[in-house]
């Protein structure tokens, strides 16, 4: 199985997160074909989610179990029904952080210079009588 970092699992399951499943499990469980079908897709995407059609739990963990340990994967995350998978490629497609640096966080700000001279804590009076809101007549 791959190890992977947990700052490494939080960036997998950012990138996943507008995936569709591209592989799901049915009642036949993990068959020949879901198996081959689940390895065609993390050659492809490196990144899969998967959903699996049980309501145990425990039978899903399973599932989850076996699928890193036949197909040489990563277990990303299980949240309800559906699995997240990931296996790099040859030639890897997504490029893993090795530290805090290398996540997408905004640089902190400079404080900023004012524009104009004038302050926002009074608005400015219109001249009407009574402020600035206007009143419907005849309602």
């Amino acid at each position: 199985m791959i190890e992977l970092t947990p700052l490494q699992r939080r960036f997998l399951r950012a990138q996943a997160h507008h995936l569709n499943p591209t592989v799901m499990i049915g009642a036949n469980g993990l068959s020949e074909a879901v198996m081959r079908e689940l390895a065609r897709s993390l050659d492809a995407h490196e990144l899969i989610k998967v959903r699996v059609f049980s309501d145990e739990r425990d039978a899903r963990e399973a599932l989850l179990q076996q699928i890193c340990d036949d197909l040489d994967c990563a277990p990303i995350q299980h949240i309800g029904k559906l699995l997240v998978l990931y296996r790099p490629g040859n030639e890897p497609k997504i490029e893993l952080p090795d530290d805090k640096k290398s996540l997408n966080k905004p640089a902190p700000k400079a404080p900023a210079e004012p524009t104009s001279k004038r302050t926002a804590s009074k608005p400015i009076a219109s001249g009407r009588p009574g402020g600035n809101r206007r009143r419907r007549v005849g309602r």
